[in-house]
């Protein structure tokens, strides 16, 4: 029925606003270990910018003990899906990520974390850097004790 289907949109959020509003309400915590000294270079995803929910991704990481976390200022990566796959628009996707995203991963030293949560950036930051970049749930994953 179209009341259930509302319903579920209007419960609908990103897990990092999920994940943050519970520890907030005093209903979640994560025993996370310390990564005293890591650091980790945060893309945001265009959906996640657009409905600004890089806020709550920010706060997730921060959660974990001794964690540096760095945001990119940057605009989309330039894949927009699979636009940047597409033989017409490959050369506007990586000029796209050459304004800020792909430079600033160059720039960041081979111990630093590439973080980013949609798929299609994930792929333009390997295409355009050799980098691999995790989403943040495998950051806290990572930290997460045994």
């Amino acid at each position: 029925p179209v009341a259930d289907v509302k319903a579920l949109a209007e419960a609908a959020m990103p897990l990092e606003t999920y994940l943050a509003r519970e520890r907030a309400a005093g209903r979640f915590e994560l025993p996370l270990q310390s990564r005293e000294g890591a650091k980790v270079l945060l893309h945001g995803h265009c959906h996640q910018k657009a409905f600004d929910a890089m806020g709550p991704v920010e706060t997730v990481l921060r959660w974990i003990p001794g964690l540096e976390v760095e945001t990119v200022v940057s605009s989309c990566c330039g894949m927009a899906g699979s636009f940047g796959y597409e033989a017409e628009h490959f050369d506007a996707s990586m000029a796209m990520g050459e304004l800020s995203l792909l430079p600033a991963v160059r720039a960041a030293g081979a111990d630093v974390q590439i973080v980013a949560d949609g798929t299609s950036c994930r792929h333009q930051i390997t295409d355009g850097t050799g980098r691999s970049a995790a989403h943040v749930v495998r950051i806290l994953d990572g930290a997460l004790r045994a």
